[in-house]
């Protein structure tokens, strides 16, 4: 059969309006504070949510759908975080969201998520409580219940530690999520404690507390704080002559701390899945990728949104989105939790977590952690 020129033209405008309508872009919404006190976690976040972005879309997308990410600036406060969901959830129109950055942040805003059915998954949300929020709340980033025994015990180990001091900031989610399971940890290790000491966010002399630490005399420092004020604290205590290792939380473990300590970094153990050094295939790829992108080494926050982005994808590829976003919000909380996933941060899957009242509530990440100790400017992996 002979087509005209125009009937022709027809077709091939009916084929491409077609194949239009079915490939659409995912709407995913990204809070990150890019400003303020916690934008070094922020900017590497971002960073890995772009990269896994671009490297998921140049490999033809999710089911033939382009990731379309809407970054905000929730700037690690509390009050902009609300504002950002409420903006993301119901102006933006997202599929889901990740983050936000701090623990803080994410106590008060991802109820706005759960009430609204909206999967909120966090990447760098390690204080206990988060996924009791409910049942749409996720997290590939492991608490610190799980990774700060497994920290102690190998300072214990490599350091031959007897006896600790103890410094948190008392004014923070994180921060004081981080002492209590340090406090418990210590406790079933029958660790004795010279001294507890507190700080405020936005402190810069904390010389008070640790010459009180000094006089202790104790084996190692277990410091539950963010890098603003964790890099300083431990260049006033070398400035003091108190030259014992550090034993940090989460808030720790990024290279800024080589940047901001400089040569008084060293000495310093973190606990995560993720390690710079760990040399298998998936690490490799993406530490080369993002440093060639970004001309800078990530951290464990940029390997956890970039993670976190191709959990999601998995997920979404099991999809067969409607147009309808309640029923796409519904069907992709639904596939999250079966995911599976080896990437950057190793073989990872999600564990269903429980509420106050001990009724299953949302999703923490089961991963096991790496511990690594800061030496001439690099974290070293320890076994």
């Amino acid at each position: 059969m002979n087509l005209s020129p125009f009937k022709t033209s027809l077709l091939a405008l009916a084929a491409t309006l077609a194949c239009s309508a079915q490939a659409a872009d995912l709407k995913i919404g990204v809070a990150a504070a890019l400003s303020g006190g916690a934008a070094q976690y922020g900017a590497a976040i971002r960073n890995g949510f772009q990269l896994a972005a671009e490297q998921i879309n140049a490999a033809g997308g999710i089911n033939g759908n382009k990731i379309q990410l809407v970054i905000e600036d929730e700037q690690g406060k509390k009050e902009e975080a609300i504002n950002v969901f409420k903006k993301l959830v119901f102006q933006d129109k997202v599929l889901m969201i990740f983050g936000p950055t701090l623990s803080n942040s994410a106590q008060a805003s991802n109820p706005i998520a759960q009430a609204s059915k909206t999967v909120v998954f966090g990447t760098s949300n390690t204080a206990d409580g988060i996924t009791s929020i409910g049942d749409h709340v996720f997290r590939n980033s492991v608490t610190e219940a799980d990774v700060l025994p497994e920290t102690l015990k190998m300072a214990i180990k490599k350091a031959n530690v007897k006896k600790v001091a103890v410094l948190y900031g008392n004014d923070d989610v994180f921060t004081k999520s981080g002492y209590d399971n340090f406090k418990k940890a210590l406790a079933d290790l029958n660790l004795p404690v010279t001294s507890t000491e507190t700080f405020a966010k936005g402190d810069v002399d904390f010389k008070a507390q640790l010459t009180k630490i000094k006089a202790g005399n104790p084996d190692a420092i277990v410091l539950s704080a963010l890098i603003a004020e964790g890099a300083p604290i431990m260049v006033q205590a070398r400035q003091l002559g108190i030259n014992v290792p550090f034993i940090g939380g989460n808030g720790m473990n990024s290279v800024k701390v080589f940047d901001l300590a400089k040569d008084k970094s060293d000495g310093l153990y973190v606990g995560s899945p993720w390690s710079i050094e760990n040399q298998t295939d998936a690490n490799r790829k993406f530490v080369v990728a993002y440093t060639a992108k970004y001309k800078m080494a990530p951290d464990q926050f940029a390997a956890q949104a970039y993670d976190g982005l191709y959990v999601a994808s998995q997920a979404l590829k099991t999809v067969k989105l409607s147009g309808n976003l309640a029923d796409d919000r519904k069907a992709l909380r639904d596939a999250l939790p079966a995911v599976k996933w080896t990437g950057a941060t190793g073989a990872f899957q999600f564990r269903r977590a429980s509420d106050k009242a001990g009724k299953p509530a949302g999703y923490d990440a089961q991963q096991a952690a790496i511990v690594s100790v800061t030496q001439a400017g690099r974290f070293v992996i320890q076994k």
